[in-house]
């Protein structure tokens, strides 16, 4: 198994994870420089860096959902993606129907993801139909296919907005940025903690960690294995329930909004090791920056190129990730 859920012993792994993290460090710095030279001005270089970085702590919640379903399960889940789209939508209807502040409906959002994770799981994963890795990518790719054109099918093509009540504006040392990015940023890293110290100190999270470690074993010692992937799925979907009421007044909401989150999503999980939730907390905000210094190289167009190519690189140079170990 090539996931982690950070149960690898810290003191043979410190030393290595300090490297890379110097090594990614130096590059980062790199990529600055150039786009220094590039663009010649500085405060658009540092407008992009701030930017980069908010919009990837929200990358790195996504991303969470999905590596911490993977570690456990070893599914890479097609429908993450749709399943944001969903709950989206929920937020976004919950704010019509009721007037509550975008993010308070993500106590609408958080239980009915994790309810429906946990329905996918156990009606469609855990059984026969979905014992192979075939079946499972099959199953999940179907499922974000039938959830969007659900989407579709109830409330149309056209974009649906949601506005920030006295939306404001910050300045980070000279660039500006929204309130609501700054607080999508600061909601995503404070449930990304909550969610590392859930899985380090928690029975539960015990329990989750050596069933990712060895699920044979964990049998052996009395823990439910199937329970705990059940809830492992339920609590990768709340993830996506959490990010989308902080992502809600960021973006135009349309049932093929996940399409595009998907696809960063696996590219954060390959970035950072597939099944470590803070090597995806760590991936998302370099994607994020690189999707934004890639819009300086290239005059402001072609934003997912520069992750493409760091998605290639990475498969090429160490395909485990960041912080994910050989097997």
């Amino acid at each position: 198994m090539t996931a982690t859920i950070d149960s690898e012993p810290r003191a043979s792994v410190n030393l290595a994870v300090l490297k890379r993290a110097g090594m990614v460090g130096v590059l980062v710095a790199a990529a600055v420089v150039f786009a220094l030279l590039k663009s010649g001005s500085g405060i658009v270089v540092w407008q992009s860096v701030v930017t980069g970085l908010l919009t990837g702590g929200l990358y790195g919640l996504i991303a969470m959902g999905l590596t911490l379903i993977f570690g456990v399960l070893d599914i890479v889940n097609f429908a993450h993606g749709a399943m944001l789209a969903v709950a989206m939508f929920i937020s976004f209807g919950v704010v019509q129907a009721t007037g509550l502040h975008p993010y308070l409906t993500m106590l609408v959002t958080v239980p009915a993801l994790f309810l429906v994770g946990a329905a996918v799981h156990r009606g469609l994963l855990s059984g026969s139909g979905g014992a192979t890795l075939e079946n499972q990518l099959l199953i999940t790719l179907g499922l974000s296919l039938l959830l969007e054109n659900g989407l579709l099918m109830f409330f149309g093509a056209e974009p649906k907005n949601v506005t920030l009540p006295g939306e404001t504006q910050f300045g980070v040392f000279g660039a500006v940025v929204s309130g609501s990015r700054l607080y999508a940023f600061l909601g995503a890293i404070a449930l990304g903690l909550l969610l590392y110290w859930m899985l380090q100190h928690t029975r539960l999270g015990t329990a989750v960690r050596a069933v990712a470690s060895n699920g044979p074993g964990a049998e052996l010692v009395g823990i439910n294995v199937r329970r705990i992937h059940t809830l492992t799925f339920a609590i990768g979907a709340a993830c996506a329930g959490a990010a989308a009421a902080l992502a809600v007044p960021l973006l135009s909401v349309t049932p093929t909004l996940g399409e595009q989150f998907n696809i960063t999503a696996f590219v954060v999980v390959v970035l950072g090791g597939m099944g470590n939730v803070v090597g995806a907390l760590v991936g998302g905000l370099l994607i994020g920056l690189v999707e934004q210094l890639t819009t300086i190289y290239l005059d402001g167009q072609g934003s997912l190129l520069g992750v493409f190519v760091v998605f290639v690189l990475v498969l090429f140079l160490r395909p485990q990730g960041l912080f994910g170990r050989r097997t």
